[in-house]
């Protein structure tokens, strides 16, 4: 009986990994979340990071036809909505700038900036995206594509960052890379699912 124990907590625990695995590597809601129920949102320029030449120019398009196509926001704008904006309204293109610049560089959410963006836009909420991976690596000798994300939905009106989540994947393969537009495009999917809407 004492030796069924171990593989009993071993066979659990073996479950309990497996079953986690479908979720997000990491995901996190502010307090006050059950009511908050965003109608228009923006998607802010996706920062590419160091994958400028690989995602920089279908990063953004990806992140906005995921989130259009889930159908829950009467209106998404996407960054080339909010560029047209900015090009036409200075202070709306100071308060983007000066707003993505402190939430990088000492992750404070301006709220007097996040309500001014708000207004400008006319939406309730806003995603700010960064990619953290999108390359072809190698692992011992597993060849692999990798995708990965920083997301953040800030509420428009307080500046509060209502979730925030980072994910990644990989996906081995030997003789044909596969695409990472479209790897990514999934990556992005798994994450959207967990956003508050």
């Amino acid at each position: 009986m004492r030796r069924k124990v171990p593989a009993v907590i071993f066979a659990t625990a073996f479950c309990v990994m497996l079953a986690s695995c479908g979720g997000l590597r990491y995901s996190q809601v502010a307090p006050g979340i059950d009511t908050f129920h965003p109608e228009k949102i923006c998607v802010l320029s996706v920062n590419p990071g160091v994958y400028e030449k690989e995602a920089g120019d279908v990063a953004g398009d990806l992140i906005v036809d995921v989130v259009r196509g889930k159908g829950w926001f009467s209106t998404v704008l996407s960054p080339k909505d909010v560029a047209k904006l900015t090009e036409r309204d200075e202070n709306l293109r100071k308060a983007v700038a000066d707003y993505l610049a402190k939430l990088k560089t000492v992750h404070f959410s301006d709220p007097d900036l996040s309500r001014h963006i708000g207004q400008a836009c006319d939406v309730d909420a806003f995603l700010v995206v960064d990619v953290n991976f999108w390359n072809y690596t190698t692992q011992g000798d597993d060849t692999l594509a990798k995708a990965g994300f920083n997301m953040e939905l800030i509420a428009a009106r307080t500046g509060q960052i209502m979730w925030k989540a980072d994910h990644c994947a990989t996906k081995e393969y030997t003789w044909f890379k596969p695409d990472l537009t479209s790897f990514a495009r999934s990556v992005a999917r798994d994450m959207i699912d967990h956003m508050p809407h």
